[in-house]
């Protein structure tokens, strides 16, 4: 199975400048496609190569000619000051004092005020307009206040800085021109954006695919004045960063009801995508998403009539896209693309519908990493971080296909890095090797099929609305993570999608998070339907497994509403004085691994003494398993992703599900895991560690050994 193919597949980002080094390594590497990047051009050298030509566009920069022309069609947000305590009955507040001024304008045009709020946060009050005036000169407010009050000021502001050029020139140290950004909310920029895209498509003829970064609206990021606080607030799945007094009119005439700063504000707290949402942001985020697709479509069909294809980049200003919602397929792209670091991060990607699937690796090509590493810097070292991350995402691609991978960045920064050269070049042709077994056929998957339970269900499918590295601490993207490489089939559900018969088509659920986060599901778990429906699945012998505070909501008997499945509840003091069950610790059977390590949770006890209790630390439970009816509760004090906690989960669902542990390809040593093609007759055999390891496989009656170096990959044909 060596060698399927050495050419193809593989997106190269060229550099003019650097032509020789452009195309030595898009041969050494196998492209079949050339790149621009964000601050590189490709010459007339490069484009007249030979190679497919991906070109960048990100729609609505690059165009600060027209906005320094039209400065009130730039985009915008609402933004709050920081409560300040009232010590007299005046209170000045300067507007933008605690944000970057690089990155914002207040915005006090007529039709902005009207949005403008000032809050007495410690009534929870707004104050009316005659409480408080505006001076445009110094850009701050006077408050008629109550002494040992605190206030707040929420206003709309410009974005002058797109945030992702803001990041690339901090991060670069770039000395260019600051690029704005205009809203196509208006019609005015419609007009320009579609024209633009025309002359686009005409004066870029070597262009075969148009790679749209992404389109209208970036992830809200909100950078703060103070160098201890540069970053103020950061959601990848937030809709902040869509609104303007134009678009929030046009929401008032189709919805029936006006929004305030407030409903975006909330209490400055913001609507992070981590808590449950609302019916107002539910509305909201449907509102734009039709604009999103509408407006975006008539690009799309722009680079169509030119014989172009239209990619869209699954990162920077993808908010309105939502590639798994119910519109995504009008916008017509023709592939998708996600910058990956983990691996459910390319199961994301693989799951979109549309007909190409590519990934952009890591590390990118840039002096310092996303995460801060100094990788293409003295002291780094990028050829360990590809084969960490080419790990990670190994596993995931290993369960379901993705068509294409690449590099983006600056490509002279490899000519001192020749392991990391070599290296790609590996990558690049194992991934070849992963993409045509695929073509073959679907993987073998073991049978219990498993439900994530969240509040955002398949919207949210194998999303957390981040980065792994930026949103770590939460147990259910460690789930994810886990799952993206295990021989399961993985669905996303929504607490709508229970009451509505989603339970049938799986054998396990999953619901993993902290109380009142949207992983946990929050006031979700009110609706007596879901309880009801749960417990009768269980009973008839489905499994509930909950992670650290499973359908946790105050107001009930217990704590956890799942807690007579589970068999164990948290106290949060109101128990502090009631008696606890005793329990010694059960034989695991083999399900817990040597290494694996469950967190403790505190204030978890059995609430009637028969849930069996595995692991324990300090007196509590850590993971427990409950008999109820056929099925069984699986409680877990948390998770985090090690190779032996994967292996414990996979464990898991097997033993809760009535399956063997070990059983056809299922790797005997935990550091290693399997993939096997039937319609190839192939076996993957891959080692997720930097250490050599051995270990075993069954296939049919046969134990087959092998040993792997560090992250070594290796293909049977069995």
């Amino acid at each position: 199975m060596e060698g399927h193919g050495s050419q193809g597949g593989f997106t190269l980002p060229g550099e003019a400048g650097y032509e020789a080094l452009t195309l030595r390594l898009a041969e050494k590497w196998g492209a079949d496609v050339i790149r621009d990047s964000d601050g590189t051009a490709l010459s007339a050298e490069i484009l007249e190569s030979g190679y497919d030509i991906y070109s960048t566009i990100c729609i609505i920069r690059n165009h600060n000619e027209w906005a320094k022309k039209n400065p009130d069609k730039q985009q915008q947000t609402f933004l709050m000051t920081p409560p300040e305590t009232a010590v007299s009955g005046k209170l000045e507040i300067h507007l933008l004092g605690s944000f970057s001024k690089e990155q914002f304008a207040v915005n006090d045009s007529p039709e902005a005020m009207v949005y403008w709020q000032v809050y007495d946060r410690t009534l929870n009050k707004e104050l009316g307009r005659r409480e408080w005036d505006y001076d445009s000169e110094r850009k701050s407010v006077s408050i008629s206040a109550v002494p040992w009050h605190k206030y707040t000021i929420s206003f709309l502001a410009y974005r002058i800085w797109e945030e992702i050029s803001m990041y690339n020139h901090k991060t670069n140290d770039w000395d260019t021109e600051h690029l704005m950004q205009i809203d196509p909310v208006h019609q005015e920029v419609q007009s320009y954006m579609l024209n633009w895209m025309q002359e686009w498509c005409e004066s870029h003829p070597h262009t075969n695919v148009v790679r749209f970064t992404s389109m209208f609206y970036n992830f809200v990021w909100i950078w703060g004045s103070s160098k201890r606080r540069q970053n103020i607030y950061t959601d990848w799945a937030s809709y902040d960063f869509t609104v303007s007094p134009a678009a929030l009119g046009q929401f008032e005439k189709e919805y029936g009801y006006a929004l305030t700063a407030e409903d975006f504000i909330n209490q400055g707290k913001l609507h992070v995508t981590h808590m449950p949402g609302t019916r107002k942001k539910a509305d909201w985020m449907d509102f734009v998403n039709r604009f999103v697709v509408s407006f975006g479509k008539k690009l799309i069909d722009i680079v169509h009539r030119y014989g172009k294809k239209a990619y869209v980049f699954y990162d920077d200003s993808w908010v309105g896209i939502e590639p798994y919602g119910k519109r995504f397929e009008e916008f017509g792209f023709d592939g998708i693309i996600k910058c990956v670091f983990s691996g459910y991060e390319a199961r994301l990607c693989s799951g979109v519908k549309t007909s190409t699937h590519e990934l952009r690796m890591h590390p990118y090509l840039f002096p310092t990493g996303v995460d801060g590493s100094p990788s293409f810097l003295e002291g780094g070292n990028p050829k360990e971080e590809a084969m960490r991350y080419w790990q990670a995402v190994r596993r995931a691609i290993l369960r379901s296909p993705i068509d294409r991978i690449g590099l983006g960045g600056y490509l002279h920064l490899v000519e001192e890095k020749p392991d990391f050269v070599e290296y790609i070049a590996e990558m690049a042709d194992e991934f070849r090797n992963i993409r045509e077994l695929h073509r073959s056929g679907i993987p073998f998957v073991l049978k219990p099929k498993i439900g994530i339970l969240h509040y955002w269900g398949s919207l949210r499918s194998w999303s957390l609305s981040g980065h792994f590295h930026e949103t770590y601490m939460h147990d259910l993207i460690h789930l994810n993570e886990s799952l993206s490489g295990l021989p399961f089939d993985v669905n996303f559900f929504s607490f709508e999608d229970v009451k509505n018969g989603a339970l049938e088509r799986v054998d396990v659920i999953i619901n993993a998070g902290y109380a009142g986060s949207a992983w946990s599901g929050g006031d979700s778990w009110k609706d007596v339907s879901v309880v009801e429906k749960l417990t009768e699945w269980v009973s008839k012998g489905g499994s509930f497994i909950g992670v650290n505070e499973p359908s946790a909501v105050e107001g009930y008997d217990t704590y956890f509403r799942m807690s007579h499945v589970l068999g164990v509840d948290e106290d949060r003091g109101e128990r502090v004085c009631h008696g606890r069950w005793g329990f010694e610790t059960k034989e695991s059977l083999g399900i817990i691994p040597k290494g694996a390590d469950v967190k403790k949770k505190e204030g978890i006890y059995l609430t009637d003494g028969k849930a069996e209790v595995l692991l324990e630390k300090e007196g509590l439970p850590v993971l427990t398993v409950n008999n109820f009816g056929k099925g069984k509760g699986i409680y877990l004090g948390g998770y985090e992703i090690t190779p032996e906690n994967t292996r414990l989960l996979q464990n898991l669902i097997l033993y809760c599900s009535g399956e063997p542990l070990q059983q056809m390809y299922i790797t005997e040593n935990l550091y290693t895991e399997a993939a096997f093609f039937p319609d190839e007759k192939a076996l993957v055999v891959v080692n997720n560690t930097a250490q050599r390891q051995e270990t075993a496989v069954i296939v049919k009656n046969e134990r087959i050994s092998l040993e792997l170096e560090g992250y070594q990959c290796k293909i049977l044909c069995v």
